[in-house]
């Protein structure tokens, strides 16, 4: 009964994790969604202003990000979890009081430095509180917490704008803040003893971890090809008539992803990352290319399937691998690292598509977006062969 009982996923430390992440992301996204609608209407700005207040924040997240694991370090993951979600929470209810551009602007930075605190802290907290013999599994399930509140957060914000004041908006998710800020007291962990041992002097290992680089570098590559889709799907699907559609795309997605995510994860952690992430990768590329050739709302609707299918699986792999290339007092530098080059991707990816949609059209960056993961592909093979030999010899 003991084995068993250590052999749990879902733990009360692990549900009270995985709620706090998904409030936090449901808001999230429902800011990130109704932000550009509120400075357009609201405000008065322009469509670029709209444009800036969304990559404001994932800029503070990029700069901070390096930071981040050694906040854990320093102040504890627990301690660290609570100060970063309460730090989310009362930046959150700010929003009230945004009447300005400027200001908006210089809170959405704000904003930007507590979610990639938070957001290194409960990956890193979770890969702690997951059995070894499970990671693969118990990682994919906590990243359910993110992928749902990609559908959940959008839903909520677009729907409750169409009977509510922005003012009435920003008190409820301030208030799902709260619930989430409360859940943080719940989850228990045990600090690793090296802890004490740290100086708030600041070494290049402080930043990265260095072992982790190579799959980071990788998921770095899979954010520039996701940024196709999460920048230029609904501008796409109206372009090519298909707008109703548009709001389905992400559903479908969830779905494919949530009911192929237990399998997945157990095939993770019984045959290995090899033998999910490389199909997987295929997968996300076979599905951009359907994108790329959409016509109707029925094949819109396959190539989300597939890129849910494939796409889903991908992040919590690769969060896995890094967290697995470190020792478990690094796991914090190895989470922040993977982010580090995976925000960087999305970044430069929704830079990169927006010029080529200007020259060459949406279906040339999905084509090209499915050649980009073809390449990861190749170089995840020869990562995760060459971590197999190392294992085999060691």
């Amino acid at each position: 009964m003991k084995v068993r009982q250590k052999e749990q996923i879902w733990t009360k430390d692990f549900i009270s994790l995985a709620l706090t992440q998904f409030i936090l992301f449901t808001v999230f996204y429902s800011l990130l969604t109704t932000l550009p609608i509120y400075v357009i209407d609201e405000l008065g700005g322009t469509q670029a202003n709209a444009g800036l207040i969304v990559t404001f924040m994932l800029a503070s997240a990029i700069v901070v990000r390096p930071f981040s694991a050694k906040v854990l370090d320093v102040v504890g993951k627990k301690r660290t979890l609570v100060l970063s979600v309460g730090a989310f929470a009362l930046t959150t209810f700010f929003y009230l009081f945004m009447t300005a551009f400027i200001p908006l602007l210089v809170l959405r930075f704000i904003h930007g430095i507590s979610f990639s605190i938070v957001t290194t802290a409960t990956s890193a907290i979770a890969a702690d509180i997951v059995p070894k013999s499970r990671k693969g599994a118990g990682m994919g399930y906590f990243a359910m917490s993110m992928n749902l509140a990609v559908v959940v957060g959008p839903f909520i914000g677009l729907t409750l704008l169409q009977f509510i004041s922005f003012d009435t908006y920003f008190i409820i998710l301030s208030a799902l803040m709260v619930v989430s800020f409360l859940c943080t007291f719940i989850v228990k962990i045990a600090e690793s003893k090296q802890v004490e041992q740290v100086t708030f002097a600041i070494k290049l290992k402080d930043l990265i971890e260095p072992k982790a680089i190579p799959i980071a570098l990788i998921s770095g590559l899979v954010g520039v090809a996701y940024a196709s889709i999460l920048s230029f799907v609904p501008v796409y699907a109206e372009d090519i008539g298909l707008a109703t559609t548009a709001s389905y795309f992400f559903l479908v997605f969830a779905v494919v992803m949530i009911a192929f995510r237990p399998y997945l994860g157990r095939a993770f952690d019984e045959k290995g990352p090899r033998y999910v992430l490389i199909p997987s990768l295929l997968i996300f590329a076979l599905g951009l290319i359907v994108l790329g050739f959409t016509t109707t709302s029925i094949v819109l609707l396959i190539a989300a399937g597939l890129i849910g299918l494939g796409y889903g699986t991908l992040l919590p792999g690769f969060q896995t691998v890094a967290i697995q290339s470190t020792e478990s007092h690094r796991s914090g530098h190895a989470i922040s690292t993977f982010f580090i080059f995976y925000d960087l991707g999305i970044a430069i990816g929704a830079f990169i598509w927006g010029m080529i949609i200007g020259g060459f059209g949406y279906e040339a960056m999905y084509f090209t977006g499915a050649g980009l993961i073809i390449v990861t592909t190749v170089l995840l093979y020869r990562l995760l062969t060459r971590n197999i030999e190392k294992q085999r010899t060691s």
